[in-house]
């Protein structure tokens, strides 16, 4: 598994090759706040996007959010546009069907398949994996003390009282990176959110904690924030 970050910028990026085989992923990090994402202007970007993501950056109000989900997206459609030798505008995406009710809005995936990413943001940063097999992405900010608070219930209850265990100058960023793992795995699997955190167990200590069938990382991040991948073993 890849524990590289490279990063994009408002240059056209040297994307190579997708890492071989299924033990791997590419990882990028993005700052949202720019003014060009992969060599396209954020103000001229909404050729690039589809009837959904024009639709959906419509209806963000703020400039700030707006910003951050043009910039993102924008990045998404370079790089998978790199990776399946395909204009950012010609990339076609869709909606695995929900793990818990069969509908259309599970995953997001590349609609002819081939390709499986993950994207990931918060605050003024992103972060996108690659992989030839299911993958998940997660970036945290790192946490005040009372999100620590109302996020513990949620928890396993073997990372709740790991976390609890610690000084609290170290329970936020331990937070933070049990989240990002957490989220990492479940954003793989495809079931997101809608079961909740507690399950399965991925603990907050330095390193993660084995999950069957999958391989988890913390990456590099800034200080502010914690990051992790998740990858389909």
């Amino acid at each position: 598994m890849s524990e590289y970050v490279n990063q994009l910028s408002g240059g056209a990026p040297l994307i190579g090759a997708l890492p071989p085989g299924s033990a791997t992923a590419a990882v990028w990090s993005l700052d949202t706040t720019l003014d060009a994402v992969g060599g396209f202007r954020i103000d001229d970007a909404l050729p690039l996007l589809d009837a959904a993501e024009r639709d959906r950056a419509g209806r963000l109000l703020r400039d700030g959010d707006r910003q951050r989900y043009l910039a993102s997206h924008v990045g998404l459609r370079v790089l998978l546009g790199g990776y399946l030798g395909l204009a950012p505008e010609k990339v076609s995406l869709m909606r695995e069907d929900c793990l818990c009710c069969g509908a259309p809005h599970g995953r997001p995936a590349v609609a002819d398949g081939g390709l499986h990413f993950s994207l990931s943001h918060s605050g003024d940063l992103a972060y996108f994996a690659f992989a030839a097999v299911p993958v998940g992405i997660d970036v945290e900010g790192i946490p005040d003390a009372a999100a620590v608070a109302d996020v513990l219930t949620a928890l396993h209850p073997a990372e709740a009282a790991e976390v609890t265990a610690l000084p609290e100058a170290d329970r936020r960023v331990a937070l933070a990176r049990v989240w990002s793992r957490k989220e990492a795995y479940l954003k793989g699997t495809g079931a997101g959110l809608s079961l909740g955190l507690a399950d399965p167990y991925i603990g907050a200590a330095p390193a993660p904690a084995e999950v069957p069938g999958w391989t988890l990382t913390d990456l590099p991040a800034p200080l502010e924030y914690a990051a992790a991948l998740a990858l389909r073993a």
